[in-house]
């Protein structure tokens, strides 16, 4: 097969699956090792990006996915639904750096980090495909550890995990200060309920 021929096929594979595909897999589709393979996709990559198209590959930690270009979305929506937006709070994204960081980890461990409950944060970034679940830790009570996804990668525009930028300390210390503000404005919005329930029996 011809080297024409052999991108055709991945090309193929690519636009039939629709999400990523192993390196591995897409190997074993073109009769190829590994290595070639993968040379052969980034020279697709380049191929793309020369021409102007409107797809393009991405790779996702040893996988690779056909997908449109980003500066096209407005003239895409117009012929199709267009896809659900969630918003990432401050509360979100400090939730997500963490489980970035440090997957797998825990929702308790989370919590020593940022003070405060995270069931809520953790539970929509589920929700929003950005996290998962990887598995139970092997310790008393089974916790499950969590941990980021293909999802996170393309949406933060990464290939892998690695190539995430160097935390600081400063920036850990930064999530507990906020969470602590977070704690205290809960507490205060739980006064103030439990003042207004006072007025509210006084009045009946």
């Amino acid at each position: 097969m011809d080297l024409d021929r052999i991108e055709a096929a991945i090309e193929a594979v690519l636009f039939a699956m629709g999400d990523s595909v192993e390196a591995e897999k897409l190997a074993a589709a073109i009769e190829h090792d590994v290595d070639t393979t993968v040379k052969i996709v980034h020279n697709m990559m380049d191929k793309y990006e020369a021409a102007n198209r409107g797809i393009r590959i991405i790779e996702l930690e040893n996988s690779f996915q056909l997908c449109t270009k980003t500066e096209y979305y407005e003239q895409l929506i117009k012929v199709a639904s267009q896809p659900r937006k969630y918003v990432l709070t401050d509360v979100l994204l400090e939730t997500l750096s963490i489980i970035a960081y440090k997957q797998p980890i825990t929702k308790l461990e989370i919590e020593k980090i940022r003070g405060v409950s995270c069931d809520h944060a953790v539970n929509k970034l589920v929700e929003y495909g950005l996290a998962k679940e990887l598995g139970r830790l092997d310790a008393p009570g089974r916790p499950m550890l969590f941990g980021t996804t293909e999802e996170f990668l393309r949406s933060f525009g990464v290939q892998s995990i690695d190539e995430l930028p160097v935390i600081s300390e400063e920036l850990v210390e930064k999530f507990k200060d906020e969470a602590q503000m977070e704690l205290e404005a809960e507490i205060r919005e739980q006064e103030i309920g439990g003042e207004d329930d006072n007025q509210l029996t006084l009045d009946i």
